[in-house]
C-alpha cells in the first residue's frame, strides 16, 4: 500500500498559496519583465545568484547554520560575498559588445525593447534581482512545506492551480476584457505556452524536487551554470543577440562564488557524515 495523502488543512493551504505566489507567479512575471528589458543570456545569469540568496535567507531564518571558524564556513561566507559582487557587476556594468553584432533591422527592433538606455537595463536588472530573491524565498518555504505536506505531486499541482488563479485574476484586472488576448495567435505562441507550462514549469519543478530528494540541493544547484552556458550559445547563434563584456565578467564571478558555497556545503556534509553517531 502506498502512503496516504496528508490532510489539506487551512494552514497547509496558506503555505501552498504563498508557494504559488513566490514559486510560480512572481518569479515568472519578474523573469519575463527582466527578459523584456535585457537579453536571455543576461537573464539566465541571475539563476546562479539564487543559491547564494537562498543561503543568506536560510541563515536569517535559522534554517542553515555556519561555523565561521571552519574551512567550510569561511568558504560559504567568501563564496556568498564573491557571488553578490558578481551580481552587482551584472546589474551595473554592461560593457562593450563581444559577440553577436546585430543587423540593421535587428538593431532597429532592439532599440525599442532593450537598447533604450541605462534606465531600461536598470529596470530589467532590478526585476531579475527580484526574481532571484523570490525564488530563494520559495526554497525556504518549500523546506517548511516538505515537513507539513510531504506530497510531491499534489503539492506541485496545487501550486500551479493557485498560480493560475492568481495570474488570471491579475490579468483580468489589468488587461482588456477580451478572450482574444488569452488565445495564442500563432503556432509558435501555442507551442511556447505548452512547453513553458508542461515542460519548464510542471516537469521542471517535479524533476528538480526529485533530484533534491535523491541527491540533495548541493548536487541539484551545481547544474545551474549549465543553464546559462546553453542559453548563451542559443542566444548568440539562434536569436543573434549581443553578448556583452559585463555579462561574461559578472557571470564568471557569480559562478566562482557559487562553487565556493557549494564546496563549503559539500565539505561540511562530508565532515558531518564521518562524525560518530
Amino acid at each position: 500500500m502506498g502512503k496516504s495523502r496528508p490532510k489539506l488543512t487551512m494552514e497547509i493551504f496558506v503555505y501552498l498559496f504563498f508557494s504559488a505566489l513566490l514559486g510560480a507567479s512572481l518569479i515568472q512575471w519578474l523573469f519575463f519583465l527582466g527578459l523584456r528589458y535585457t537579453t536571455a543570456t543576461f537573464a539566465s545569469a541571475f539563476n546562479n545568484t539564487t543559491p547564494m540568496f537562498t543561503f543568506l535567507l536560510a541563515l536569517a531564518f535559522k534554517v542553515e547554520k555556519i561555523d565561521v571558524a571552519s574551512r567550510s564556513g569561511v568558504a560559504k561566507l567568501t563564496g556568498t560575498a564573491v557571488g553578490l559582487a558578481g551580481a552587482t557587476v551584472l546589474a551595473l556594468y554592461q560593457g562593450p559588445t563581444l559577440m553577436g553584432v546585430a543587423s540593421g533591422d535587428h538593431l532597429a527592433a532592439g532599440s525599442t525593447h532593450r537598447d533604450g538606455g541605462a534606465r531600461r537595463w536598470a529596470v530589467g536588472s532590478v526585476a531579475l534581482l527580484g526574481f532571484s530573491a523570490s525564488w530563494s524565498l520559495w526554497f525556504i518555504l518549500q523546506s517548511k512545506i516538505g515537513t507539513k505536506y510531504p506530497a510531491l505531486y499534489s503539492g506541485t499541482a496545487w501550486m500551479f492551480v493557485l498560480s493560475f488563479i492568481q495570474m488570471a485574476t491579475v490579468g483580468a484586472a489589468t488587461e482588456k476584457m477580451s478572450l482574444q488576448i488569452w488565445v495564442p495567435r500563432t503556432a509558435l505562441q501555442a507551442v511556447t505556452v505548452v512547453f513553458a507550462g508542461v515542460g519548464s514549469s510542471g516537469l521542471g519543478f517535479l524533476v528538480m524536487s526529485w533530484c533534491v530528494e535523491r541527491r540533495g540541493p548541493v548536487f541539484t544547484t551545481a547544474f545551474m551554470p549549465l543553464i546559462q552556458i546553453v542559453t548563451a550559445g542559443l542566444d548568440v547563434s539562434v536569436l543573434h543577440e549581443q553578448l556583452h563584456l559585463g555579462s561574461v565578467v559578472g557571470s564568471a564571478v557569480v559562478v566562482m562564488g557559487l562553487y565556493l558555497v557549494l564546496w563549503g556545503k559539500s565539505n561540511e556534509a562530508s565532515i558531518g557524515s564521518k562524525l560518530p553517531a
